[in-house]
């Protein structure tokens, strides 16, 4: 059985971002934030969400649209 103890749920990585669980959802659904979904749940490495959170920048508004 695999261990879960090395991986954290959105809501904690919202938490640890800083940022609605919603919009982490949609960070790992875009491949911004690698992530593991498994049956309805993503599951996030805290090793990934650490060096992630080193470098995300959270913004107001929404996307930008590429012409």
């Amino acid at each position: 059985m695999v261990s879960l103890d090395n991986y954290v749920n959105v809501i904690e990585a919202g938490h640890q971002l800083r940022i609605h669980p919603e919009t982490v959802k949609r960070l790992c659904r875009q491949g911004d934030l690698p992530a593991t979904k498994i049956h309805n749940t993503w599951l996030i490495g805290k090793d990934v969400l650490d060096n992630f959170a080193g470098t995300y920048t959270p913004k107001r508004g929404a996307r930008k649209k590429l012409i």
